[in-house]
């Protein structure tokens, strides 16, 4: 297994890279049921909005392999109840509901388009039809699991190609979080418009927030950044105002978990925080953005739900303890980037400007 590939899917089970590991350890772990690939994305072996995305899709085509109904209805049910328990790991990044949606009104309509053939048969006949297209569905919600793994990638460097319109020859970016190929399948959203950069080469350095409380910044990102050659130099979070006074800094470029119709922005918590010093100090703000990412259902930030985690991840770092016992904790996973801070939005089908209401709906209509 790649690497780079935080995903795959072998031998009839579904083997992640746990990103916990990195960068001491390369460790994978192989899911044979949805209930594991919840835990997984609960617990943060695999990360990224398009990873999580990919990832809930294999996971709801194993939970169709569990399932041991004989009717197509009975089928269905286990399906929901896959995708719901999939769904509550991580609520914030729409990628893991767009995706389990998708392959559960794949599996509806073709029960529907099987239920409608299997009228006027008698109950024998039915019920090893029924069998029989569940067989199908099982290996169609498989298939189409691979299909969002491929596009994933095409997706991610599509992206990448559009930003360097952004990009000058010569440039310094400041970078929030992990977006890079451990994100995603393959190449990544916000790090993958770098990666492209690099490529062509074009003389960019990225300033790499560190990302409390996980972070993933100074972890997976200087990880990526270094095996590819990239240069780069990790910086706390509380750094970037600095580092944009005192260094000649072109742009920020963010990934995201989610965003809403008028353009307001879910990302890793400490995102808001870097989009307002962008503003002060009249830098671009950039978000990476896949359009499975946009929620078109959302009017505004304010709809999106904010998962908070365990307090051990700001009392504790690395598993030693660095505040008093008892000591209260406010831990929100995400935060929200107004429209209004950012620059534009990058997406597989091109870069958006604002009014981003009116310009996302065109993009999606």
């Amino acid at each position: 297994m790649d690497a780079f590939r935080s995903i795959e899917w072998t031998e009839g089970k579904l083997r992640l890279l746990d990103q916990r590991q990195l960068p001491t350890e390369t460790t994978y772990r192989d899911y044979i049921s949805y209930i594991d690939v919840a835990s997984a994305i609960r617990s943060m072996v695999v990360r990224g909005a398009p990873a999580i995305g990919v990832t809930a899709a294999f996971g709801l085509a194993l939970g169709g392999q569990q399932s041991e109904a004989s009717t197509l209805a009975a089928f269905l049910d286990d399906l929901q109840i896959a995708g719901e328990h999939l769904i509550a790991a991580r609520p914030t990044a729409v990628n893991l509901s767009w995706a389990v949606a998708h392959l559960l009104a794949l599996a509806a309509d073709a029960a529907a388009e099987k239920t409608a053939a299997f009228e006027g048969l008698d109950e024998s006949v039915t019920a090893v039809s029924e069998r029989e297209a569940i067989a199908l569905i099982k290996e169609t919600l498989l298939i189409e699991a691979q299909a969002l793994y491929q596009a994933d990638i095409e997706i991610c460097k599509q992206l990448g190609m559009h930003a360097q319109a952004l990009i000058p020859d010569v440039a310094n970016v400041i970078h929030h979080c992990n977006t890079g190929a451990l994100a995603a399948v393959d190449y990544g959203t916000a790090i993958g418009i770098i990666r492209v950069a690099h490529e062509q080469g074009k003389q960019i350095h990225a300033f790499l927030d560190e990302t409390r409380p996980r972070l993933q910044g100074a972890s997976l990102s200087a990880y990526e950044m270094q095996a590819f050659g990239i240069p780069h130099t990790v910086i706390v979070d509380g750094a970037s105002g600095y580092v944009m006074r005192t260094r000649k800094i072109d742009a920020c470029f963010v990934g995201c978990d989610r965003v809403a119709a008028n353009g307001d922005v879910a990302n890793k918590i400490g995102t808001y925080n870097l989009a307002v010093v962008a503003r002060a100090h009249s830098v671009p703000f950039y978000v990476a953005c896949p359009t499975s990412t946009l929620d078109m259902m959302l009017a505004s930030g304010g709809e999106i739900e904010i998962e908070e985690r365990a307090a051990t991840e700001i009392t504790h770092v690395k598993g030693q303890q660095i505040t008093p016992d008892g000591t209260p904790v406010f831990n929100p996973a995400f935060d929200i980037t107004p429209a209004e801070y950012v620059s534009a939005i990058i997406t597989e089908r091109g870069i958006i400007y604002p009014p981003y209401k009116e310009n996302l709906a065109k993009l999606m209509g």
